[in-house]
């Protein structure tokens, strides 16, 4: 491990993740003089996408960019931020006064000690097993309205149904464009569903999917169905499992829980990303599964600035029993 400014002390927080709720998190803690350590893994969600959407004042920006940028400002503040890849993180022996205290241990053989955690490993995005569907990821292949529709509008789309979850996923996408059609793979819809599909204009198609199809250029072309027939679509949209990323945090034994209709899995929190463990916050993705990069980033704000108010806190304890101690 690279010796840091940082690497024998116990640094007032360690955030574990660089996208936008832990560098926003770190931000408000290093602008409070806190010392602060953000070991980025380096695999944004949003590393497919060509812009980031929905995000006032930075409508398009590059999700690197963004980030980039992001990291510059915690560092202007003296906050640090290090490549790294989290393999441990434990609660260690606490203060004499009782103050939490952690050990993070890094892939390189380092460790970092902190009084608090802020986990912002955001989560992974899982594709159902359909040939073909992978590869055009973050670009034919969509899956939230909000941070591709506006890119996808007026073009043909189809619908991979996954569960429960689709059907609203398609009254969404609906709205961006005429041509919608719904492939139910198997999740049956039922009548009443049939009949606001048809309302709409949405065809729904019930024979199996085979594969998603590209043209020569590499772009989508369309859906192959297992009887041979080929519908011809230029995006493919599809609601996915989503599960928080928790390598290396098993020691921490944060609460977790499912999300509805089988979805994925997020960290359990409270006001502010707080955990039923003291001294660990979770923000962002991790947690919140449907959060885009401006609520992320708000989220990882609020955390940060909660944690610098239990820091605080400590603080004036720690100072009151050594006032005291001095009386004796």
């Amino acid at each position: 491990m690279p010796v840091t400014t940082v690497e024998h002390e116990t640094v007032d927080a360690v955030v574990i993740g660089g996208g936008a709720a832990g560098l926003n998190g770190a931000l408000m803690l290093a602008r409070s003089r806190r010392s602060v350590v953000v070991i980025d893994g380096g695999t944004p969600r949003n590393a497919p996408a060509d812009g980031v959407h929905g995000l006032l004042g930075q409508e398009g920006v590059p999700p690197a960019d963004l980030l980039r940028r992001g990291r510059e400002e915690v560092r202007g503040y003296g906050g640090e931020v290090m490549a790294g890849e989290v393999i441990g993180a434990a609660p260690a022996d606490p203060s004499a006064e009782g103050d939490p205290r952690f050990t993070v241990t890094l892939a390189d053989g380092g460790a970092l000690r902190a009084r608090r955690l802020l986990v912002a490993t955001g989560l992974r995005d899982v594709l159902p097993d359909v040939p073909g569907l992978a590869q055009h990821w973050g670009h034919g292949v969509v899956h939230c309205p909000y941070c591709h529709g506006w890119e996808v509008r007026d073009e043909p789309i189809g619908i991979l149904a996954v569960g429960p979850a689709s059907v609203h996923h398609a009254l969404l996408f609906r709205q961006l464009t005429d041509d919608l059609v719904y492939f139910t793979r198997g999740t049956g819809p039922d009548e009443e569903t049939r009949a606001r599909f048809a309302a709409r204009g949405i065809r729904v198609v019930d024979t199996p999917v085979a594969a998603v199809e590209s043209t020569q250029d590499g772009d989508i072309a369309g859906v192959r169905l297992t009887d041979g027939r080929f519908v011809a679509r230029r995006v493919v949209a599809v609601a996915t499992g989503m599960v928080a990323r928790t390598d290396g945090l098993a020691g921490l034994n944060l609460p977790m829980e499912d999300l509805p209709g089988g979805m994925g899995r997020h960290f359990a929190t409270g006001t502010a990303g707080t955990t039923r463990v003291p001294g660990v916050w979770v923000a962002g993705n991790a947690t919140d599964p449907a959060a885009q990069v401006g609520a992320s980033a708000a989220a990882g704000a609020l955390a940060g600035a909660h944690i610098n108010a239990d820091l605080a806190t400590a603080d004036t304890d720690a100072a009151l029993a050594a006032a005291r101690q001095d009386t004796r």
